[in-house]
């Protein structure tokens, strides 16, 4: 590889987390409009469309000649990954704002190692539990405040949004669990297809049980917010998807994960930029915390 190209993945890894963090800051706006389910379905729908032509371009074709266990694991990672897991994630997000949803971000990363050590026999470090560890304190010192100054309803309000944030890494890291295992035997973008699909099935039926669907699919008539909602879907379900796999292709997977992870800070910035959110002490201290942890997770 040329000097001019050397740290191509390393780059291409960046710019993912820039854009992922952007996205999240779109998300944010968008979901002052859109409900969470109905900016879900809509970001799945759109990324399904664009990756029709894009797993085409690469050479592969939506129906992958695989057993039908395969198609029912990836399923289920969707029904977990993109219709449990993102609806919750947007509910918290909502909640919490961008600045405290990049800190509880950083819970995916060991979420995804305590399950693989549950289910797929892999080992956790003591490195690894030390950087899990930092990113629980840094949840917990960002977010438990005095109670003189924290209103009762808000203290509920902001332990429901934790609450749901981390259920959202739960039901997403299982989600990644259940998929490995195919991920390992079959064409990437074909994967991402399926799940896609099936996150749009279960979404839908989500709505369509939902009492309130039609005060949720409501603002989707109008047009106000749809320009937050189209750029954060473009940039959060289809542009940073292939902008991942481009890094993980070009560079090392630890590499690419741990610079992935620089999507917090990204996140944390933007938010006091373009959302004016506080900056205090404790948030600085917190996302310092759980960067760092983030890093030992990903060495350790």
């Amino acid at each position: 590889m040329s000097g001019e190209t050397a740290y191509f993945g390393e780059i291409i890894a960046l710019v993912t987390a820039l854009v992922w963090a952007v996205a999240v800051i779109l998300f944010k706006k968008s979901g002052e409009k859109f409900h969470p389910l109905g900016l879900n379905l809509f970001k799945n729908i759109l990324a399904f469309l664009l990756f029709l032509p894009t797993i085409y371009l690469f050479g592969q074709t939506l129906f992958h000649d695989a057993p039908v266990s395969d198609y029912l694991l990836l399923f289920l990672s969707g029904f977990l990954g993109l219709a449990v897991s993102d609806t919750l994630f947007l509910t918290s997000l909502n909640i919490l704002g961008a600045g405290l949803a990049a800190i509880l971000a950083c819970l995916y990363s060991p979420t995804i190692i305590v399950l693989s050590v549950i289910f797929l026999d892999e080992r956790l470090t003591w490195m690894q539990i030390a950087g899990a560890s930092l990113i629980v304190a840094a949840v917990l010192t960002t977010v438990i405040n005095n109670r003189n100054h924290v209103a009762p309803a808000d203290k509920k309000r902001l332990w429901l949004g934790i609450s749901l944030g981390a259920l959202s890494y739960l039901a997403g890291g299982i989600g990644v669990i259940v998929m490995k295992p195919v991920l390992e035997r079959s064409p990437v973008l074909w994967v991402t297809e399926v799940r896609l699909l099936s996150g749009i099935i279960f979404v839908t039926a989500l709505l369509a049980l939902h009492p309130g669907r039609k005060l949720i699919l409501a603002p989707g008539m109008g047009r106000r917010g749809w320009g937050f909602t189209i750029a954060g879907s473009l940039a959060g379900a289809y542009f940073s998807m292939l902008l991942w796999l481009t890094g993980l292709k070009f560079t090392q997977a630890s590499i690419a994960a741990a610079l992935n992870q620089t999507t917090n800070i990204f996140i944390f910035l933007l938010a006091v930029i373009f959302l004016k959110e506080p900056v205090t002490a404790r948030r600085v201290f917190g996302i310092i915390l759980a960067v760092a942890g983030a890093l030992l997770v990903t060495f350790g």
